[in-house]
């Protein structure tokens, strides 16, 4: 996974990020900064999931 994409395109997955992870507030996001392994512990924080899951999801919306 490029981690580059996340820091890239940030401003526009917010958007998908928030459909998909409903719970993040915009709070969580400002302190994510575009960062893979914040969002990944944000994710797996709120929703309890498990990273490679997470990463799977997060590849999907990538594409």
């Amino acid at each position: 996974m490029n981690e580059n994409i996340i820091k890239g395109r940030w401003k526009q997955m917010t958007g998908y990020i928030q459909k998909k992870w409903g719970k993040l507030t915009d709070n969580d996001l400002d302190q994510i900064k575009g960062e893979q392994k914040n969002l990944t512990g944000t994710v797996q924080k709120q929703y309890g999931t498990a990273q490679k899951d997470t990463e799977k999801q997060l590849n999907k919306l990538k594409e």
